[in-house]
């Protein structure tokens, strides 16, 4: 009898324990839960992130056309030089001796020139006497004066002055010609001695002096590397699946490792056609117009290219979305006070990994920005004010 009175109060109190779980459940979830909501934002920018490198598109490691031994050197890390300057020179003194023969055999050629000027002007002269005196004699063969073996002397006397004529023309050609082989060959041996002399190919900054004084080189080892400032750009890597939207002059933002909490504009100015097949990636380059002339060669870069801006977009969280599968989702919103599920389209993503809800929603509904426990369609909810500036 006392075990059967102890078994009905357990059930008792087990049955009190169940209605009171019950009770306590139907007044959490009856209750109104507090939501928070999608705001709609004005002038969104939709924004393509890259990370990459501060790069040159100017940048060139320059050297000597031949070998050498270096014997001056006029500039150094950090230098500014324009373009033409003398950067550096190599020991010289053989080619500069080659040039100098090279002068001497200019100057023999013109006096042969004149030797052979000369010799022609003998050699008119000589036949022009000769022709008048075979003239005279076949005059004189013609009056029996002189013998028919005389007058045939002299004709051949004048025929070997046209040779000689024809001959010392033939040689003044010949030494013309010298003048010019060898006025040839000093321009090689200049040009030669001008591989001696390093110039800067354009105006810049030297970002690194490779060589020092009395250092033996093989001929195009680098001896400087210089920079063009005004060509300084970031490269930066995008991924194909973000890169469609990107064109050229689209703005940018490009942030340095070094000065992470200096923001400097640019835009973009080159777009490479070929992608990195492996990362699946995209080369994008943007340059900023009014950037200080500081800048390290291969330093660290974030890129941030706007693609697009939007006039007006209500924008959740991605993580408040379900059932996600292309541009299509499911959102939970609040439709005059109570939870409801609307299949909805999806637009524009922003780069805070906000998604703009472009179709679906009816008109004075609000679309729920964070998913918290208890929802459930049909229940009440209060809606808290949304995040961020709204319109």
């Amino acid at each position: 009898m006392a075990t059967r009175k102890r078994t009905l109060i357990v059930i008792g109190i087990g049955t009190v324990a169940i209605i009171a779980v019950g009770i306590v459940v139907f007044l959490l979830t009856s209750r109104p839960v507090q939501v928070t909501v999608a705001p709609v934002r004005t002038d969104v920018p939709i924004q393509v992130f890259g990370l990459g490198t501060v790069e040159a598109q100017t940048l060139s490691r320059i050297g000597f056309e031949t070998a050498g031994t270096v014997v001056e050197l006029n500039a150094d890390h950090g230098n500014i030089v324009g373009a033409g300057s003398v950067l550096a020179r190599l020991q010289s003194r053989e080619q500069e001796a080659r040039v100098e023969q090279a002068k001497a055999a200019i100057a023999q050629a013109k006096a042969g020139v004149e030797q052979s000027a000369a010799a022609l002007e003998r050699a008119e002269t000589a036949l022009k006497q000769r022709v008048e005196t075979n003239e005279r004699r076949q005059q004189l063969v013609l009056r029996g004066i002189v013998s028919q073996e005389t007058a045939g002397d002299t004709q051949a006397a004048a025929d070997i002055a046209r040779a000689e004529l024809s001959q010392a023309r033939s040689a003044l050609s010949v030494s013309r010609a010298n003048v010019e082989q060898a006025a040839a060959a000093l321009a090689l041996e200049e040009a030669r001695l001008a591989k001696y002399t390093l110039t800067a190919p354009f105006g810049g900054i030297v970002v690194t002096r490779h060589k020092e004084l009395g250092s033996a080189l093989n001929a195009n080892e680098p001896v400087f590397t210089i920079v063009a400032p005004d060509t300084i750009w970031a490269l930066a890597y995008i991924d194909e699946a973000r890169a469609g939207a990107i064109e050229e002059g689209q703005p940018a933002i490009v942030t340095r490792r070094s000065v992470p909490d200096r923001k400097m504009k640019a835009k973009v100015v080159r777009i490479e056609i070929e992608s990195d097949r492996v990362n699946e990636e995209r080369k994008v380059y943007v340059r900023c117009g009014g950037c200080p002339l500081a800048f390290h060669i291969g330093e660290q870069a974030e890129v941030l290219i706007t693609v697009a801006t939007l006039p007006r977009a209500r924008l959740v969280k991605a993580g408040a979305l379900q059932s996600v599968k292309g541009g299509e989702a499911v959102a939970w919103t609040v439709e005059d006070g109570r939870l409801q599920q609307r299949a909805v389209s999806l637009g524009q993503r922003t780069i805070d990994g906000r998604v703009e809800i472009r179709g679906g929603v009816p008109d004075g509904a609000e679309v729920v920005d964070d998913l918290v426990t208890g929802l459930r369609v049909g229940r009440k909810a209060t809606v808290i004010a949304p995040q961020g500036p709204a319109s």
